[in-house]
């Protein structure tokens, strides 16, 4: 079983989705990218192609594991793929952790996750969080729910994740060997 997923569709933002998977295998997190559209290869939003690990019809088991939601115009498409809408819904319901950033945390608005939490997302979209406390800080975890705001905020993200999977001490062994000064908690 791997700790994490990331899931990719056509459009997804790519420094956000890249620099989630990077980082979390800098920290020896076991870390699948996931293809939505049912073929590996999935371009972003900025005409980057990428080679997801696998798609969605081979995920064998996600209990236990982070999901995580790059953002970016390809968010629409997060919201009609029925089979992950209903795999978030059974994860959060057992408490699982989710992380999303930019525009994915609309999704979770949309599945009424972030009620009575705070979180954050690009902010021209806070009012799509329904019912959230819309944050200050640029990376925000409630609960089992991780949030942030955008694309400069992707390695923030990313050590946020790390610290829930892994713990302080690889975030800083990671942020030290990529010269990454604030990272604190």
């Amino acid at each position: 079983m791997h700790e994490a997923y990331v899931f990719l569709t056509d459009g997804f933002e790519e420094i956000e989705a890249i620099t989630a998977l990077d980082i979390l295998r800098r920290g020896g997190v076991s870390v699948m990218s996931v293809s939505l559209t049912g073929k590996r290869d999935v371009t972003g939003s900025h005409g980057i192609c990428v080679r997801a690990n696998i798609i969605f019809d081979d995920i064998v088991a996600t209990e236990g594991a982070m999901l995580i939601l790059p953002g970016g115009p390809g968010t629409a498409n997060y919201k009609k793929h029925e089979l992950l809408l209903e795999l978030l819904r059974l994860h959060n319901a057992t408490g699982g952790k989710i992380a999303a950033i930019c525009a994915a945390p609309t999704v979770l608005g949309m599945l009424g996750f972030l009620a009575d939490k705070v979180a954050v997302c690009y902010p021209a979209l806070k009012d799509s969080l329904k019912a959230a406390e819309f944050g200050q800080r640029a990376v925000v975890t409630d609960g089992n729910i991780t949030t942030s705001k955008g694309p400069a905020t992707s390695a923030e993200f990313a050590f946020e994740i790390l610290r829930i999977i892994k713990g302080d001490r690889e975030v800083a062994k990671v942020a030290e060997g990529m010269l990454a000064e604030s990272v604190e908690k």
